[in-house]
């Protein structure tokens, strides 16, 4: 059987395509793979890092709203998705905060 991603709570049209781009084309090949590692391979194929997304990926599919996350729950997660985001990223960890330090480039927010 295979299902859209789409129908995962939370996840919309917008959702499918990029996980289509990161070759996660099935609810099922999601809900296998897991958040962490769906949301991996979403950055790895190009996706800006979004925190809300990711949370939202991981209360969708708990079955919960994504807005149902909140507090302790909240902050682990985002050691998680920065965990993940710096399973990804080219630059070597602590290089983009001492470039700010001393003025070269501005820091990057995530919203």
């Amino acid at each position: 059987m295979s299902t859209k991603v789409s129908t995962i709570r939370n996840l919309g049209p917008a959702s499918e395509a990029e996980f289509a781009r990161a070759g996660i084309e099935t609810a099922e090949t999601l809900r296998a793979i897991g958040a962490d590692e769906a949301y991996r391979r979403l950055l790895a194929g190009g996706a800006r890092p979004h925190f809300i997304g990711y949370y939202a990926l991981v209360m969708g599919l708990q079955g919960r709203p994504w807005n149902d996350c909140q507090g302790t729950e909240k902050a682990a997660l985002r050691q998680r998705f920065d965990a993940i985001k710096a399973s990804v990223s080219d630059v070597p960890p602590g290089i983009a905060d001492e470039l700010d330090r001393i003025g070269v480039v501005a820091k990057r927010r995530d919203p």
